[in-house]
């Protein structure tokens, strides 16, 4: 039984770390960018070294405090805040932002995890490397929290998920124990993969405070493209003609239904729309090519190939860095869009590409069967990952909808693992899906994951209640 962040509990911490370590919770760490969950806490610790996180966990340990870690607050199923439950420390790494090394010659940067995604991605510039972890939240979401969450993002097609993006982690373990495992090293097999394990683990067997990170180097040329396709099918197969075309250069493949630019228009934010006429769907290309390749005729051949073979209807060609940002920002505002609307339930899903096409159909049948809605379907088709989101028709609220909101959910996700896909792509479980992956999730796995917890965690102090229910 975890016992609360009390006045007792403080003065022993306080008593322990410098000054201004400790201060009262104010409103943005007890929020969460849905509105769905509101947070509690006795207070919020924002250290400054990883000496100080130690401090607090093992103080946390001893008087069987639970810890919520809060990155950049940008996570969308409630792994962030504690709604109920004995009051919890919420631990701030935001003040442990420091990027302690670029080494182009390891191509690596060894950043801490309250450093922000962009800040890593400009010091990479700088470096003439790229790190390749793309967000709409990149602006506010940390290290910490992409490493915690496992965050996919836009380019995972070419570069990987966090995970494969991270070559080493310093972290603190539940009993206060420092790990120093910051190695830059793409071979190590020496036993249990620790680094692995933390990853996507939603602090809730460690505290990351470190990361050795992975750069590449940046292609000679980008090249962005949106192409407007008759189906998800043709789109499924343009990508695949894209693969075997231009093999391992393409960066990005996104899927845009015409509801999301529908959105747009209706409730905004402004942005330019390519076509006179909103396409049904579309696909946003992104290609990173080497200096030896002409880049516009290799997207002209993939183009007229992709025409021929009746996968491409029109498209529009970014000639400058302004239109390819402009095309992106045309994809990344639609989550805005969304906001806007409204949702009545959102759903970030993975499937095998070649069960996409069917998925779409047969679940747009059964949710426009069971309630008046609207879909919007959109993603990163290139890695199975798409965000399939139901929205009330014109003139009603999600309000309305109230009493549907489970059915809908339950009925999506049954589709989804009936198709061997998962019901959390690159969002994580947080608070908000513990249930869900209570039913869909493997017995087996689930048992080995509540002995990690227990292993490492035996006290369950660390972010309780998310990703595995509370004992």
């Amino acid at each position: 039984m975890l016992n609360p962040c009390d006045t007792a509990f403080l003065e022993t911490l306080a008593a322990l770390l410098p000054p201004d370590t400790l201060r009262p919770p104010a409103p943005r760490y007890l929020e969460e960018p849905r509105g769905l969950w509101q947070g509690q806490a006795g207070a919020v610790a924002l250290p400054r070294s990883t000496e100080e996180v130690a401090v607090i966990v093992r103080a946390a340990a001893q008087a069987r405090v639970g810890l919520v870690p809060y990155g950049g607050g940008t996570a969308l199923v409630g792994g962030q805040v504690m709604p109920d439950g004995p009051l919890p420390l919420i631990l701030s790494l935001e003040r442990m932002n420091r990027l302690r090394e670029v080494s182009v010659e390891d191509a690596v940067l060894v950043a801490e995890a309250g450093a922000t995604l962009q800040s890593v991605q400009e010091a990479a510039a700088a470096a003439g490397r790229i790190f390749p972890l793309s967000l709409a939240s990149e602006g506010t979401a940390t290290i910490g929290g992409n490493l915690s969450t496992n965050a996919g993002g836009t380019a995972v097609l070419r570069y990987g998920n966090a995970r494969e993006l991270c070559l080493g982690l310093e972290a603190v373990l539940a009993d206060g124990t420092i790990w120093h495992g910051l190695k830059r090293l793409r071979k190590d097999n020496t036993g249990y993969d620790l680094r692995g394990l933390l990853i996507g683990a939603e602090g809730t067997l460690g505290v990351i405070t470190a990361a050795t990170l992975r750069l590449f180097p940046q292609p000679a040329h980008r090249l962005v493209a949106l192409l407007v396709v008759p189906s998800p099918k043709a789109a499924q197969e343009l990508l695949a003609l894209a693969e075997a075309r231009l093999s391992g250069l393409v960066t990005a493949f996104e899927l845009i239904r015409g509801t999301g630019l529908d959105f747009l228009a209706e409730v905004g934010p402004e942005v330019r729309m390519p076509f006179a006429e909103r396409p049904d769907w579309s696909v946003l290309v992104e290609l990173g090519l080497p200096q030896a390749m002409e880049p516009e005729l290799a997207l002209a051949s993939l183009y007229e190939e992709a025409a021929d073979a009746g996968l491409v209807l029109d498209g529009v060609i970014a000639n400058s860095e302004t239109q390819a940002h402009e095309l992106w920002a045309l994809r990344e505002s639609i989550p805005e869009a969304n906001r806007r609307i409204g949702a009545i339930s959102s759903h970030d899903i993975s499937l095998p590409l070649s069960s996409i096409p069917a998925f779409l159909t047969e679940v747009e049948a059964a949710l426009t069967a069971q309630a008046a809605v609207r879909i919007n379907a959109f993603g990163h088709l290139g890695d199975g990952n798409l965000h399939v989101n139901i929205f009330p028709n014109p003139g009603r609220s999600r309000q309305d909808y109230a009493a549907q909101r489970g059915d809908l959910q339950r009925l999506m996700h049954d589709l989804v693992a009936a198709m061997g896909g998962s019901i959390s792509a690159e969002h994580g479980i947080g608070r908000g899906k513990v249930v869900e992956l209570e039913r869909y999730g493997d017995p087996a796995r689930l048992a080995a994951m509540r002995a990690i917890k227990q292993a490492l965690d035996p006290q369950g102090i660390m972010n309780p209640g998310a990703v595995l229910r509370l004992p």
